[in-house]
């Protein structure tokens, strides 16, 4: 067994061109690129249960060897995946199930028949590949780095495969986002977290591409700097996944729930103070604004204009064909992993930081809804739509951190606290607005947060 750890990037054609002739890829290759055609047949059960227990058999054939793999869907953070794989050399083009023992086979899988596996789908596609390498401060990095062009054949469905894959073979997985972020900083590269097995069980269903990464289980008792890390990964993971579906698809929800991650992880950056301070998340807030600036006015005119709706999947192509998203995405990702935040903050933010997340949120929802002054605004309604981001930034920990809160029906007030937001934000009526304000300020839960 061996642990794989990669980064898939989405490209184009025209970028798997350039990155041939990149210069950094050039500086660092010693043997230039090798040309492989690769035939790979996946292997499940009529009930799919391999895929349900996230694991990918395949067959390859590369030149005159056959190769059997087994994959675990392992764990993977933006695009940045580490998975655990079996490889056997065999003599012919046929399955070996007797290779599959309890050392590598799931054990919720020990009553499956393993004879019962067939084929399920094809993903076929030429390979160029270099290895490269580096130094990294005092260790050495080396990188496979592949262009992957083919497609994934599901029955009569097909997908086209256009990638770019970089596999760590020596050094710290931070190399890897180092070198995307640098390639990605003048081309379109879109990290993509879905393997290639994925894109075929989607071909037989596209519901079978699960969008929502699992909340992280917050506790009362660790610091800010965790809390706020885990949330991070979580809405930039949940936003990169959303974006490769609406690509796929074109549904116009998984667009406006693309925006709302977006607008949620905006918010978060500005929720916890000195903390993060403000230099620190300068360039991921200036894209983000860009990014929101350009889209939540198209996701809130989509709702009411099919227009809108229908044009979206074209404007989104062409947002993809810069390097705009793939370049946020990536760097967000190196700045969460390096957590750099912390380099340059004083010793309140470092205070902050270290702060049991249990003690900061009651405080940091109080400080918030007391500067909203909801009673104030029963007067002048007009005022109230400045208040939008404060409200962003209690929706968003009050929906992934309501567990770590000693408070009633924080579900309610989550509830109608959205209910305002909403109304605010598609320019409601002023006495439903005036209604919904009153509504949320007499909440028994909002008036123990101003305590």
């Amino acid at each position: 067994m061996q642990k794989e750890t990669e980064i898939k990037l989405r490209a184009t054609r025209e970028t798997l061109a350039a990155l041939r002739e990149h210069p950094l890829l050039k500086k660092r290759s010693k043997e230039g690129w090798q040309r492989h055609e690769l035939f790979n047949q996946y292997y499940d059960s009529n009930e799919r249960d391999l895929a349900r227990n996230k694991v990918a058999l395949r067959l390859r054939r590369d030149g005159d060897s056959y190769i059997q793999t087994l994959k675990s869907r392992g764990q993977s953070i933006a695009g940045l995946s580490e998975r655990n794989e079996w490889d056997w050399h065999l003599d012919q083009p046929e399955l070996d199930p007797g290779k599959l023992t309890d050392e590598c086979w799931p054990a919720a899988l020990a009553g499956l028949d393993k004879q019962l596996l067939k084929p399920i789908f094809s993903t076929d596609f030429v390979r160029e590949k270099t290895d490269i390498a580096w130094g990294r401060g005092k260790a050495k990095v080396v990188v496979e780095v592949a262009l992957d062009l083919g497609k994934v054949v599901a029955g009569q469905q097909e997908e086209e495969i256009c990638e770019l894959e970089l596999e760590l073979r020596q050094g710290e997985p931070a190399a890897l986002l180092e070198l995307a972020a640098e390639l990605a900083a003048d081309l379109p590269l879109m990290p993509c977290d879905i393997s290639k097995a994925e894109r075929g069980y989607r071909l037989h269903d596209a519901a079978s591409y699960a969008l929502a990464l699992p909340v992280p289980n917050l506790d009362a008792a660790q610091p800010l700097d965790d809390a706020f890390t885990a949330l991070a990964w979580h809405l930039l993971g949940n936003s990169q996944r959303l974006a490769e579906q609406y690509r796929f698809n074109g549904h116009w929800t998984l667009l406006v729930d693309w925006v709302r991650h977006l607008a949620q992880l905006r918010a978060l950056l500005g929720s916890v103070g000195q903390a993060v301070p403000r230099a620190s998340s300068k360039e991921l807030r200036e894209c983000l604004d860009a990014l929101l600036g350009d889209w939540r006015p198209r996701s809130n005119a989509g709702l009411q204009d099919e227009s809108v709706r229908q044009a979206a999947p074209a404007l989104f192509a062409e947002e993809l064909a810069q390097p705009r998203w793939g370049r946020f995405s990536l760097t967000a990702s190196l700045w969460l992993l390096r957590r750099t935040w912390g380099d340059s903050r004083k010793e309140r933010g470092n205070r902050l930081g270290k702060a049991e997340l249990g003690k900061w949120l009651p405080r940091m929802l109080a400080e918030e809804a007391t500067a909203m002054q909801l009673p104030n605004y029963q007067n002048h309604i007009n005022d109230l739509p400045e208040q939008l981001p404060r409200m962003e930034r209690l929706l968003v920990w009050l929906q992934l951190a309501r567990n770590v809160l000693d408070l009633p029906e924080t579900d309610r007030l989550y509830g109608e606290l959205s209910k305002l937001h909403d109304r605010l934000e598609h320019s409601g009526a002023a006495s439903e607005i005036q209604a919904q304000a009153q509504t949320v300020y007499t909440l028994k839960v909002w008036r123990e947060i101003l305590q």
